[in-house]
């Protein structure tokens, strides 16, 4: 129990990690969004293939058995292109928080339009989580920049359409690792774009992008997929709620930036409603 706990923690703080690496090169001006996602989608590819290799040769019994596909892959692609971009704008915390509500309502949407049924609860959590996201983005000082905040609302979608794509999958990391590999076949048109701008591109950023791919990513992604299993799917869902409160005081520690009231009541608003939504998620009875 207390392993599974201690991995948990370590997936969601490494989820937390590539919101942070992120805004970190941005802000500083340190790389452009396009170059770090090319290097963040490459390094992390590179760290997914190589832990699915020892995956494989450690459980002499284990084949390849899911090589992804190619709609998974631009989906993982628009994530990170639109994640990166997004970002150049946006709060750490902000972004997450926006990252995630638009991931976990793509799952329930998802669930609603094939006809799941729902408890009057949950209807009225919903209400309450877009009553949250409305207030989020209600003009005021604070409110995040309406176009970076709808490129990272897309980006949610995105890897929420990858998430539930990957629901069926009988080897989660082994798909995600090939699709990694198939996102690789998109990024030359970002290289091309940026050839300009390559010498603006720092070391650090490049570091930065090196890390958000291979250890928040790659490993990240990895340690998840170990513990996902011995969670059951509510709990999976609410534990992830937990990413934008530490992306948050992640932002306020290391780059910091301000925690706004704004922030604190919409994140209350939206992770709450979304928490009794999943903890409420049990077959209706007819």
């Amino acid at each position: 129990m207390l392993t599974t706990v201690f991995y948990t923690l370590m997936a969601l703080c490494a989820f937390a990690a590539n919101s942070l690496l992120c805004r970190m090169a941005l802000q500083s001006g340190d790389i452009d969004p396009l170059s770090f996602t090319a290097i963040r989608l490459v390094s992390g590819a590179l760290t997914l293939f190589l832990l699915m290799q020892w995956q494989v040769k450690s459980v002499k019994s284990m084949t390849v058995v899911d090589r992804g596909n190619n709609l998974s892959a631009l989906s993982l692609f628009v994530y990170a292109l639109c994640f990166s971009i997004a970002y150049v704008n946006l709060n750490t915390g902000t972004g997450a928080l926006i990252l995630f509500s638009a991931v976990q309502l793509t799952m329930i949407g998802h669930s609603i339009i094939n006809k799941e049924p729902l408890r009057k609860l949950q209807w009225g959590a919903l209400i309450v989580a877009f009553a949250g996201f409305v207030y989020l983005m209600l003009p005021s000082a604070t409110v995040p920049s309406l176009l970076p905040a709808v490129l990272m609302a897309v980006s949610g979608v995105a890897w929420g359409i990858y998430s539930i794509r990957g629901k069926t999958c009988e080897a989660p990391l082994q798909a995600t690792a090939y699709n990694f590999l198939r996102s690789l076949m998109l990024v030359p048109i970002l290289i091309l774009l940026v050839t300009m701008q390559w010498h603006a591109v720092s070391p650090t950023g490049i570091w930065l992008a090196i890390a958000s791919g291979s250890l928040a990513s790659g490993v990240g992604y990895s340690i998840w997929y170990l513990v996902l299993p011995k969670l059951k799917s509510s709990q999976a869902g609410v534990v992830q709620l937990i990413v934008p409160v530490l992306a948050t005081f992640a932002g306020v520690v290391f780059l910091n930036e301000l925690l706004t009231m704004r922030l604190v009541i919409a994140s209350a608003l939206i992770l709450g409603a979304v928490m009794v939504f999943l903890l409420a998620k049990r077959p209706v009875r007819t």
